[in-house]
């Protein structure tokens, strides 16, 4: 039998938010919730294959790629950096309120 689309994506959100690390939590959950809906096809399968990686490993390629830097697997980089870039926009528009 074969997963609706509705049900992967509630799947992959409940994998995002339980990662196992509250840091993974906070930077994948908040990345799934805004974005799995806008991603085709092949972008949810990798960033299913993303989700495949222990914490330690992604929580170091995520911040890396959040300062600019190219870290991790090159099969998974369009996934790394589009959760990398989403965190480091989350951070800016946090900073900016917490100024104002």
């Amino acid at each position: 039998m074969s997963e609706t689309h509705e049900n992967r994506l509630r799947r992959l959100r409940m994998r995002s938010w339980r990662r196992g690390t509250k840091e993974m939590d906070l930077l994948l959950g908040p990345y799934a919730d805004a974005r799995l809906e806008a991603l085709s096809a092949a972008e949810l399968d990798l960033y299913e294959h993303l989700l495949e990686e222990n914490d330690q490993d992604l929580y170091l390629w995520v911040s890396s790629r959040s300062r600019g830097e190219a870290a991790g697997p090159a099969h998974l980089a369009p996934a790394l950096s589009a959760v990398g870039e989403f965190a480091l926009a989350r951070v800016r528009t946090d900073r900016e309120n917490f100024i104002e």
